[in-house]
């Protein structure tokens, strides 16, 4: 079971959107230079349904999405709660930052509106570098779009 150390209403981490992101520990990848090495850590409470619903319902109609931040370490709790969360709100937007490169094998996209793909390297810079190897992709029909473009100030 996923643990998380917190959640903040952001606006940058989802173009156009004012999310709710959930900071999940345990990361497993350790990325050089990571912007957020506490997530390394296995710290923090168990993200149950109950838990995720009381913070929804704290924000009620403040938010538009809701952001997973991590959780690489258990792909399939982050689909599981992706389903939840579409069950209880079918028109909450959901968001996932994978450190990873590729989706896991048999994931659902159909649970999701967005999601980050790449680990942090240093020499390449975030997603708003024109040199990241990550990306940003927006999902329509199961297909990923990329829209990492949207980060950029200066936009190509």
């Amino acid at each position: 079971m996923l643990k998380f150390i917190d959640h903040n209403i952001v606006f940058q981490e989802v173009p156009n959107e004012i999310s709710l992101a959930i900071n999940i520990s345990n990361c497993p990848l350790r990325c050089k230079s990571c912007h957020s090495p506490q997530l390394q850590e296995d710290i923090g409470i168990f993200l149950t349904e109950d838990i995720i619903l009381n913070i929804i319902e704290k924000y009620d109609k403040a938010i538009t999405c809701i952001c997973f931040m991590g959780g690489d370490s258990e792909p399939s709790e982050i689909e599981n709660l992706a389903v939840f969360v579409k069950s209880i709100d079918p028109n909450l937007k959901i968001a996932w930052y994978s450190g990873k490169q590729k989706l896991p094998k048999a994931f659902q996209l159909k649970y999701f509106n967005f999601i980050k793909l790449g680990p942090y390297k240093e020499k390449y810079g975030g997603l708003g570098s024109p040199d990241t190897n990550q990306s940003f992709y927006k999902i329509i029909d199961d297909e990923l779009i990329d829209m990492t473009f949207l980060f950029r100030k200066e936009r190509i």
